[in-house]
């Protein structure tokens, strides 16, 4: 099933509770749009994509639970409880554009009764989800053709399904390759502290049959100077017009030793993803997150951590352009000079 969908019966909104994986599959329902963004900020459901499409969906939510009766009023609920959702996790971008893409919906609609704006908005949100399984489909065949017949890869934190609506980022890339007879193998880095890659990636590849093992994630630089790494495969939580790419805590270190090994390093990403307002990594929001992510980890049902133990938790780190073989997008596979690519990929995409 999709990682996010609307159920009309409620009207709810429905997620996966990616926190319980693998050990329980469970899927929850939240009714309010401030419900949802809790649940973006307590990672029941991560991953940009995911997050755009949820927050879209809470935004139609909002619109839904609103009791106003003229388009001016609901406008501006709508617009507060856009800027609720849009708190809930700060550096993924398609968090905002999913929900600024909803507001300029409504922002066109002032003539609208507010019941059609209502069904309108759910439309959208609706139409905004289904699109991002498409585009994940394409960025997957693009990026299929950059990997060898036979494929040793390096996959950081979770891109999969989990991670958008449905199949994938980076691990659609891997999932494309092996559906069309690729023979793929993946190094998983566990992705520390919250465990995506070990916890939700692995689970991904076992539902699709794909060969992997875990590894931790300070060992993936002695498995790319073995030589026998053929690519770094990762997504990206959002991309600066300079083509530096904000990406699970873990990435910088990864595509540094890619880049002393000469292996390849792609990131896989929708035009959603890409912010052209940023000029370089350092404008990008890096999340740091609750200690005690790092602190409460356990070892035979034992923290690892002294009682008294201070910790830093930041969620992302940049990866500067530089260390960027390519960027793997809907409309095409992007190369430096990234700033005329992603450019060029985003009018792209904005004309079709």
């Amino acid at each position: 099933m999709r990682s996010v969908r609307w159920n009309p019966d409620g009207p709810v909104v429905e997620m996966i509770d990616q926190r319980l994986l693998p050990g329980e599959f469970k899927v929850i329902s939240f009714s309010t749009h401030e419900q949802v963004a809790d649940a973006i900020t307590q990672m029941v459901i991560r991953g940009a994509p995911a997050i755009g499409a949820a927050a879209a969906y809470g935004l139609a939510l909002a619109a839904m639970n609103s009791s106003a009766n003229e388009t001016p009023h609901l406008i501006d609920e709508l617009s507060a409880a856009a800027s609720t959702l849009r708190e809930a996790r700060p550096t993924a971008s398609n968090l905002n554009w999913a929900l600024e893409r909803l507001l300029r919906k409504a922002n066109s609609l002032l003539s609208t009764k507010p019941d059609e704006i209502r069904n309108l908005m759910l439309q959208e949100a609706q139409r905004l989800a289904d699109e991002d399984v498409e585009i994940n489909k394409k960025m997957g065949i693009f990026g299929a053709t950059l990997l060898p017949q036979s494929s040793r890869v390096i996959h950081h934190c979770n891109t999969g399904s989990l991670a958008t609506v449905d199949y994938g980022t980076a691990l659609g890339v891997i999932r494309t390759a092996h559906e069309s007879g690729k023979t793929i193998h993946v190094l998983v880095d566990e992705t520390r502290p919250r465990l995506q890659g070990a916890r939700l990636t692995a689970w991904e590849l076992d539902q699709y049959g794909i060969p992997f093992e875990i590894i931790t994630d300070n060992a993936a630089g002695s498995f790319l100077a073995t030589g026998n790494i053929d690519a770094v495969l990762v997504g990206a939580d959002r991309v600066a017009a300079n083509g530096d790419v904000a990406n699970k805590i873990g990435t910088y270190m990864l595509a540094l030793a890619a880049k002393d090994n000469d292996v390849p390093f792609y990131s896989i990403v929708p035009t959603s993803t890409i912010d052209l307002d940023a000029a370089s990594g350092a404008d990008i929001p890096i999340e740091e997150r609750d200690p005690s992510e790092v602190l409460d980890l356990m070892k035979a049902g034992r923290p690892i951590a002294p009682s008294d133990s201070r910790a830093r938790n930041p969620a992302f780190d940049i990866t500067p352009y530089r260390l960027i073989t390519a960027i793997v997008t809907e409309v095409g596979i992007l190369r430096p000079p990234f700033e005329n690519s992603l450019r060029e990929a985003i009018e792209k995409a904005q004309s079709k």
